[in-house]
């Protein structure tokens, strides 16, 4: 970073913990890669909060589990529409969907039944379980976006009964090792920040307790640092480090659900919390713990995330102070574009596919672009168009757009020539209703006409 670019950000940490009077805050931005910029102001144990001091980082922990449900879903192990008692049954929501659970759509009671579960020490998945009744089913699945914290305490089950260990061993196991995460911590490891809450009227702190949550810990247990969530946003972004397929995390930051439906500035994922913020979506997780706030912010169309976390129960605004540092770093240092550079090499009868084909009487332009891949978009304004990945002989995926999802064919002749492009049932052909194509519906033999 820049000299000036490094004092906004210490200006902003620095004024976030000030104003908001936060014990300790540390926080960080990373890009291309990696961390870029740290900052700590505050004092744990007497020093300014480092890269490597533990803070707990609450619901953060929600996207660890829904990572270990996404490779599950990519093993075959789970299906996301299938209904959670399948998988885990006796309880009273077996009903509602996996993905619903994931989303927080599954319209399930936002709490635990029993005591506030993040200040009293938890019970085992059995005993919780048999609290759950039929009321704590406040909306019918599917219908609208109610957060969860008991939904993802049942998602930690599904991931122990599958795997046949703990949710813990699990994400120590399949994610924190291989991501190189060595200070992800289900208890606090020094050097560590202490919880506390401050008083609303005096410049005076309260500790707050840390207990282990057991079968509500999947929704907010685990403890982490700059340096481990600097990793993590990485993978959220994209980065995945073979532990998921880049394409499942992207599915994963899709909006299932609006948070506030006649804005759209907030939503869910399957997992991860999105927000548009000055013109970005951004992707992540908040998170809070009696005693601790914590936010990782990324913004996959740059790399570039925001993380913060700081030890009071309340008050200090971590989501936005980390949008706010990505913003900071895109204004004062906007990433150079990707230098252009011609393909290596080409495959001509790849080549002799672009240029214009017609939607009817609508133009379509098909360009070649890396690896094989093409795009077919609209020449003039307006109109359906995607990205296509090859799949085989003649054929394509669509990526993005109307045609996610959907297969791009080319169909020949008897003697080996194209006749049009079949996209879903709708053709392209090289001329608007091309008399030589198969046009549904036929083509009038008398052709084009003046009125």
């Amino acid at each position: 970073m820049l000299p000036t670019t490094e004092r906004a950000l210490l200006q902003r940490v620095a004024t976030e913990q000030a104003t908001k009077r936060a014990p300790s805050l540390a926080a960080a931005v990373v890009r291309d890669g990696g961390m870029v910029w740290s900052g700590g102001r505050g004092r744990v144990g007497g020093e300014a909060p480092g890269v490597d001091t533990q803070y707990r980082i609450g619901s953060i922990t929600k996207t660890f589990v829904a990572a270990l449900v996404m490779r599950l879903r990519d093993e075959g192990k789970v299906e996301l529409n299938a209904p959670y008692g399948k998988y885990v049954p006796g309880t009273a929501f077996g009903d509602v969907t996996v993905a619903q659970l994931l989303a927080h759509a599954a319209g399930l009671t936002a709490e635990s039944p029993g005591q506030w579960w993040e200040r009293t020490p938890g019970v085992e998945w059995p005993e919780l379980s048999d609290r759950v009744t039929e009321g704590e089913i406040k909306y019918r699945p599917g219908r609208k976006f109610h957060y969860t914290n008991l939904g993802y305490g049942a998602l930690g089950e599904l991931v122990a009964r599958l795997r046949g260990v703990s949710w813990m061993d699990a994400v120590r196991t399949e994610l924190l090792e291989p991501l190189g995460m060595t200070r992800t911590t289900p208890m606090p490891q020094a050097p560590h920040a202490e919880g506390f809450a401050v008083h609303p009227w005096a410049d005076v702190l309260l500790p707050e307790p840390a207990h282990d949550a057991i079968a509500m810990a999947p929704a907010g247990q685990l403890w982490s640092t700059l340096t481990d969530l600097s990793r993590w946003a990485r993978f959220v972004g994209g980065d995945t480090g073979d532990v998921l397929h880049p394409d499942t995390v992207a599915e994963m930051r899709e909006p299932a659900v609006v948070e506030d439906a006649d804005q759209w500035t907030s939503g869910y994922g399957l997992g991860f919390q999105l927000m548009r913020n000055r013109n970005r979506r951004l992707a992540g997780h908040t998170g809070s713990m009696p005693g601790f706030v914590a936010t990782v912010w990324t913004d996959p169309a740059t790399g570039t995330a925001g993380i913060a976390m700081a030890n009071s129960t309340s008050g200090v605004d971590v989501p936005g102070l980390c949008a706010d540092l990505i913003d900071i770093v895109s204004t004062l240092e906007p990433r150079l574009p990707a230098e252009w550079r011609p393909l290596p090499a080409v495959d001509q009868e790849l080549l002799a596919l672009t240029g214009t084909w017609y939607w009817g009487p609508a133009p379509r332009s098909l360009r070649l672009m890396h690896d094989g891949w093409i795009s077919l978009t609209p020449i003039a304004s307006g109109g359906r168009g995607s990205r296509f990945r090859p799949t085989g002989k003649d054929t394509w995926i669509g990526l993005d757009g109307y045609y996610a999802g959907e297969t791009l064919r080319i169909v020949r002749r008897a003697d080996g020539s194209i006749s049009h492009l079949d996209v879903c049932t709708f053709v392209f052909s090289r001329e608007p209703y091309d008399v030589t194509a198969e046009i549904p519906g036929g083509v009038d033999p008398n052709g084009w006409r003046a009125l």
